[in-house]
């Protein structure tokens, strides 16, 4: 009986105190829960992203994800919808944007889909998340947010992204908010997102080897073109050749006769019979491509001359030449194009150059120099997008015959190889044209 005042007492002084007592032995707790305010509800709705987790082969052609959003009770109005990613914008070494490597679409309750292009608000050092804005709509019991991605090559380099769907009335997300997830994934892209190298063995035969689009094995088997290209004393890419069979070549015979094949859009034979453009091509030392934008040709003088495309027929695929400007002999080689419209360079020090094209001047910027010891390699291509950088990378073959990977890197407005290389091939010495 003493012990049963004592607890009456216990739980008396508890109460007065404001908290809940301890409960006895055997006995469960009795937990007093605040009741909520006059006039506010803790009442939100859901977001199901259906079927989880959204897996986006990078390079695929088009991937959806559905999310479905459930409104809490008495909704009315025009409903927003917001995707946040966390991500932030990179700007030392190669400065990649999200928005350029994913593309989005979105629909709502079925609608027609619209672009809903990643912005990203600036929101302290980091820039804040990249951020896209859905179509708008009147509030509904449920609505269904479809939100197509497109992908590029670059993309495997974000893996998970967790993002947040935010639903509300005035921009505000206080009427639904949940987790959006995407698995950009390691893939083999699709045949017109990857390109191919070519090489030309000494019996004349042209081999081409499709890229894979992946860093650790950038190139595929070599398959076979044909015979009888050792008519030519060089060959240079005309544009930029994919593996599903597009891309020009010119091909200079021993005569100075040049030549022009066009892409067949076949990856098996991917160039059309050839096509004659005309004779007197022996008076340069060397020919070089400029992306998109036509050719470079040196004369035996020096003098650098500029070929702009013309879309007339194959057999006169370039406008009148133009002069550039003299003393290119100082090079050994013309690697190629950057980006534009831009080429780099090696000179006989063995030191390369970048020369970014001059705005609306078939010329270029004043050189930079990229760094020295490139007298290894006695083949130095540019390759497009090989491995899955964001523009393009390049390859080298050194004097033993070993092929060696650099990694395309953006830098005051030009693609460069990287400072690093990846040796990705051996037994390369038996071509003697890599392009």
């Amino acid at each position: 009986m003493a012990h049963a005042r004592r607890v009456a007492v216990a739980i008396v002084v508890a109460l007065a105190a404001g908290v809940a007592p301890a409960a006895p032995a055997g006995a469960a707790a009795a937990v007093a829960t605040p009741s909520p305010a006059a006039g506010v509800t803790t009442e939100t709705g859901t977001v199901v992203q259906e079927g989880g987790p959204l897996v986006v082969p990078s390079g695929e052609e088009v991937v959806t994800t559905r999310v479905t959003v459930t409104l809490p009770e008495g909704a009315s109005g025009t409903v927003k919808a917001r995707l946040l990613l966390p991500l932030t914008w990179e700007f030392a070494g190669d400065a990649w944007d999200f928005h350029e490597d994913v593309k989005a679409t979105c629909s709502v309750d079925g609608g027609a889909f619209q672009p809903c292009d990643w912005l990203q608000p600036a929101e302290g050092a980091n820039h804040g998340p990249y951020v896209a804005t859905l179509p708008a709509v009147e509030a509904a019991t449920t609505h269904t947010y479809d939100i197509r991605i497109e992908s590029g090559i670059g993309a495997r380099r974000y893996g998970d992204v967790h993002g947040t769907l935010e639903v509300g009335a005035g921009g505000a997300p206080d009427l639904a908010s949940g987790p959006v997830v995407f698995q950009f994934a390691r893939n083999t892209p699709a045949a017109p997102l990857r390109t191919t190298v070519l090489a030309r063995d000494k019996a004349g035969v042209l081999w081409q080897y499709e890229s894979t689009g992946l860093h650790e094995k950038p190139l595929k088997s070599r398959a076979r073109i044909g015979g009888g290209w050792n008519a030519y004393t060089s060959i240079t890419s005309v544009g930029e050749r994919t593996a599903a069979g597009e891309g020009d070549l010119v091909a200079r015979d021993k005569a100075g006769v040049l030549w022009f094949y066009e892409g067949s859009g076949n990856p098996a034979a991917p160039f059309k019979p050839r096509v004659r453009v005309g004779g007197g091509w022996n008076v340069y030392t060397a020919i070089s491509s400029r992306g998109w934008n036509g050719l470079m040709a040196r004369d035996k003088d020096g003098a650098l001359w500029y070929y702009r495309p013309s879309s007339k027929s194959p057999s006169a695929p370039f406008q009148p030449r133009e002069r550039v400007d003299g003393d290119w002999n100082a090079y050994s080689a013309l690697v190629g194009r950057t980006l534009g419209d831009g080429i780099v360079t090696r000179d006989t020090a063995g030191v390369l150059w970048s020369h970014q094209a001059a705005w609306q001047n078939v010329g270029f910027m004043p050189r930079t120099r990229l760094g020295g010891g490139w007298n290894a390699y006695d083949r130095i291509t540019y390759a497009r997008n090989l491995a899955g950088s964001k523009r393009g990378d390049y390859l080298a073959r050194d004097k033993a015959g070993h092929l060696w990977f650099y990694e395309g890197l953006q830098r005051d407005g030009n693609l460069v190889p990287s400072p690093t290389r990846r040796e990705i091939g051996w037994g390369w010495g038996i071509y003697d044209m890599i392009l």
